[in-house]
């Protein structure tokens, strides 16, 4: 019994003499490994470089981001909360447009029944709601016609505006840049109702891109009409078109996040398709339907 004992004793110490001598030959070659690399496990994070940019660059900009969009065709899809479309929660929709400012924007449920229809022609636009019945026309400056119907459809421009490349700067406008970190502010200021000058819009520039990621639209109060957020940029079109900012292809945003400044709710629009620069005939852009 005793022999037993013994060579069961010697034999955990052995066992322990293993496992000791495993974990300092596990701890040196971690540790070798460490060194060798250059302690790359602590490298410091690369830095993010900012672009630099005046007003009148990034207000060229703007130009040429809308010379770089004829036409364009799209799909997307629209998620409405606090009732600011009085129409559905979810809509499936279409889009045309051709420059400088004919658009059409179609919606639809999620089984493919027509929501409405909105026509804007150079001059005139119409509106067309199948489920209520109802056709409003008019001037796209004063959509007063439309009624409660006149503040969603013109959020919904201004939405497009950001992707359409249509919120250029206007003659009659001014603009200021300030810089704020890693962002630049354009600040935009136009003739009011009394001919007095007041900031109309604010512009976002994201500087490692120079991508336009947010603006707000003003009342001559002051006060934000509307927030308007853009994200997840991507190239669009064929390679060949050059865009402002440099790249090899067409960027714009599948991503729009509209806030109304009134309080009277949000939509979020994700884009699925965007087909830019191809033909579209008067039957896309439904212009027989405004004479």
């Amino acid at each position: 019994m005793s022999y037993w004992r013994s060579a069961q004793v010697k034999s955990r110490k052995l066992k322990g003499k293993s496992e000791g001598v495993s974990l300092l030959a596990f701890s040196l070659f971690a540790l070798a490994v460490a060194t060798l690399s250059g302690c790359a496990l602590f490298a410091p994070k690369e830095e993010v470089q900012l672009k630099k940019a005046t007003v009148e660059e990034l207000t060229a900009l703007l130009s040429q981001q809308k010379a770089t969009i004829r036409t364009m065709k799209g799909l997307f899809s629209a998620k409405v909360r606090g009732g600011i479309i009085p129409i559905a929660s979810r809509v499936e929709g279409s889009l045309y447009y051709r420059r400088p400012n004919a658009m059409r924007l179609r919606g639809f449920t999620a089984v493919g029944g027509e929501l409405f229809e909105f026509v804007q022609g150079e001059d005139q636009f119409k509106l067309r709601l199948p489920t209520m019945g109802r056709v409003l026309s008019g001037s796209p400056s004063d959509m007063s016609e439309m009624g409660k119907l006149a503040r969603p459809f013109q959020l919904s421009v201004w939405a497009m505006g950001g992707l359409l490349g249509t919120g250029t700067i206007a003659k009659n406008e001014t603009v200021t840049l300030v810089e704020e970190g890693d962002r630049y502010r354009l600040e935009v200021f136009g003739p009011s109702s009394s001919g007095a000058q007041f900031m109309r819009r604010r512009l976002w520039f994201e500087r490692q891109t120079l991508h336009v990621v947010q603006e707000d639209r003003l009342t001559e109060s002051g006060a934000v009409e509307a927030t308007i957020q853009y994200e997840d940029f991507r190239a669009i079109g064929e390679a060949e078109a050059v865009s402002s900012a440099g790249d090899k292809q067409l960027v714009r945003p599948f991503k729009i996040l509209l806030e109304d400044g009134k309080g009277q709710g949000s939509v979020q629009v994700t884009f699925h398709e965007m087909i830019p620069n191809l033909p579209l005939s008067a039957a896309d852009l439904a212009q027989a339907s405004l004479q």
